[in-house]
């Protein structure tokens, strides 16, 4: 907006995040809040919690509020409204898909600071092709895809981080013609890690079934029979960590699997040469994206958008992933041979190109 005397005005945007802990999502909101959206003022509303303690630490405004799955829909309806009605922003962008649908029923019938309606965008992070993987049956699953197709109706524009992100949205929920893919960000460190040949390997992901940190552990079985030197990391905490330790002991490689819980993933990374991710779906995962910019050897699945991190060199097909001596070989090759290493994201994003793509849309939608 020009103002007179030719100043101008930056826009507001509310970013509604429904998470309070570190994790993906929230790494997503802290680069993007950090490195700024041009031409816009960023306010997050999301739970109390560590999300807004560390946006409130890097000097990001930051509305706390009960807007998490746990409080209800009504509950956060209330609040998402609550704070625009307050705070007026001329767009209200929410992130997964419980924040989606509150914040259409939130904004309908309020005004931007400026008269205008409040534009809303979504952000698609968890949409996944596995049947069962964020609902627990066939019935809650069509009853949200529903929800969705109508909610849609009203988005100006949904932006997905995959395009395999995209192609769920667009299959499930009917809404191809407002997608827009923008990846996830990440910035290579400095200074630029000079990697090495060898067997410590990462796995940094929740223990939850999904990860399939079992079969991470069987083939690691086999390359600590050949490989004396190696390490096995089972870094995060989650549902399976009990069984995961149990079935280190069975494998008789307790003194070669560490267990640290959370640990800080720059420094994981930074004492690791190989990550191993056999989720059984995947979006655009974060620890894939730095992996390849710390440069060290990946092995993953060949779901959702790990394709379009990876090449094929670093791909196991599901099948080959419960093989234990073949996701064996992968990892040993992506540890002892440099060349075979992805050499960084295959369709990789600084974090200012992806925060300057979000403007994009912001223009193309407010305009």
């Amino acid at each position: 907006m020009v103002l007179s005397g030719g100043l101008v005005e930056e826009a507001l945007a509310l970013w509604c995040v429904p998470v309070a802990d570190l994790g993906g999502v929230a790494r997503h909101v802290l680069d993007a809040a950090r490195a700024g959206i041009p031409g816009w003022r960023l306010v997050v509303l999301c739970p109390v919690g560590p999300l807004a303690e560390a946006l409130r630490a890097q000097g990001t405004p930051v509305v706390t509020g009960p807007v998490s799955p746990a409080d209800g829909t009504a509950v956060a309806v209330r609040a998402i409204r609550r704070t625009l009605q307050r705070l007026r922003p001329d767009m209200l962008h929410t992130h997964l898909a419980f924040a989606d649908l509150a914040g259409v029923a939130a904004v309908t019938g309020l005004r931007a600071g400026r008269g205008e309606r409040i534009r809303l965008i979504s952000t698609e992070h968890g949409i996944s092709g596995v049947r069962g993987y964020y609902q627990s049956g066939d019935l809650q699953a069509r009853v949200k895809a529903g929800a969705h197709r109508a909610r849609l109706l009203r988005t100006d524009r949904v932006i997905a981080v995959s395009d395999s992100t995209a192609a769920q949205v667009a299959a499930q929920w009917g809404s191809g013609q407002k997608l827009t893919v923008i990846r996830n960000g990440v910035d290579a460190p400095q200074p630029t890690p000079q990697p090495r040949a060898a067997l410590r390997v990462l796995s940094l992901a929740r223990l939850a079934p999904e990860k399939n940190i079992d079969q991470l552990m069987q083939a690691f079985a086999h390359v600590a029979r050949e490989h004396p030197e190696a390490r096995l990391t089972i870094a995060g905490r989650g549902t399976e960590e009990g069984a995961l330790r149990t079935l280190a002991y069975s494998l008789h490689l307790e003194d070669r699997i560490d267990f640290p819980g959370h640990v800080d993933a720059g420094e994981a990374l930074r004492a690791h040469d190989v990550v191993v991710q056999l989720s059984a779906w995947e979006n655009l995962s974060y620890t894939l994206l730095d992996a390849a910019a710390h440069r060290l050897g990946v092995v993953a699945t060949d779901v959702g958008g790990n394709g379009e991190i990876l090449p094929g060199r670093c791909l196991v097909t599901a099948d080959e992933a419960r093989l234990p001596e073949s996701v064996a070989a992968r990892i040993v090759e992506q540890g002892l041979d440099l060349a075979a290493r992805p050499v960084s994201a295959e369709h990789g994003l600084t974090v200012a190109e992806m925060t300057a793509a979000i403007a994009d849309v912001y223009r193309e939608v407010a305009a």
